[in-house]
């Protein structure tokens, strides 16, 4: 567990390497630790080791962790990361901060009917498919300004920002162009709808400093914190 502490200081490190590149202020950037497929235990050795936000895609495996850590709830924040069936939203909507994962105004509308009332607003971002890949999920830009207008206007609900997961590409200037695109598609949203969107969900481990460079606010990064994912 010694080595979770030791990667979550070198990416903090990356962090700040890349923001003092960009210009850009250290604590304008967020580490989200995604910490899926990992168990109940790394997420506490990441605890310990100072980090309070973690990224969950799967929505039962989350549950389960944050039921198992429950002693720490106050202290955590938890973010659903991954997509979000409409007959899973009420028990997100009960034991989640964040949905990143938005992208139909029917889950939407069910997270906010079902967030309880004595519970802060649910933070959500919309999911925007910035690489038009057929295989993502998430909008088309061009369906972004409905959404986010629909969003929020809902109670119980606070619309963040954007997220994506952009195509994987080797070189650094071709990882800025997504991220570029989703900067530049929350700029104009805020502005045509007169919207006060404060969050940019994206960057990864192996795009983290491209994303800094544009404009991100949350960077996701998992495996290298916690290692090579195990499956199934």
């Amino acid at each position: 567990m010694a080595t979770i502490a030791k990667n979550i200081q070198e990416q903090h490190e990356r962090i700040n390497r890349a923001c003092t590149q960009a210009g850009r202020a250290v604590q304008s950037v967020t580490l989200l630790v995604v910490s899926k497929t990992f168990p109940a235990s790394a997420v506490q050795a990441a605890y310990e080791a100072g980090e309070r936000r973690f990224g969950e895609n799967y929505v039962q495996e989350g549950l389960d962790k944050i039921a198992e850590l429950s002693s720490l709830r106050p202290q955590l924040e938890w973010h659903l990361i991954g997509p979000l069936q409409s007959n899973k939203t009420r028990p997100v909507a009960e034991n989640f901060d964040w949905v990143h994962s938005v992208d139909r105004l029917k889950i939407a509308q069910r997270l906010a009917e079902q967030r309880p009332a004595e519970l802060p607003p649910l933070n959500v971002c919309l999911q925007v498919n910035i690489s038009g890949e057929a295989s993502k999920s998430g909008l088309l830009p061009a369906e972004v300004a409905a959404l986010a207008l629909a969003v929020s206007e809902l109670p119980r609900l606070r619309l963040r920002g954007l997220m994506a997961i952009p195509e994987p590409a080797a070189d650094f200037e071709t990882q800025r162009q997504p991220h570029r695109a989703l900067a530049t598609l929350l700029t104009e949203v805020n502005q045509q709808l007169g919207l006060q969107m404060d969050s940019l969900s994206m960057g990864m481990s192996a795009d983290l400093e491209a994303a800094v460079a544009e404009g991100t606010t949350l960077v996701r990064v998992g495996s290298a914190i916690f290692g090579a994912r195990q499956y199934g």
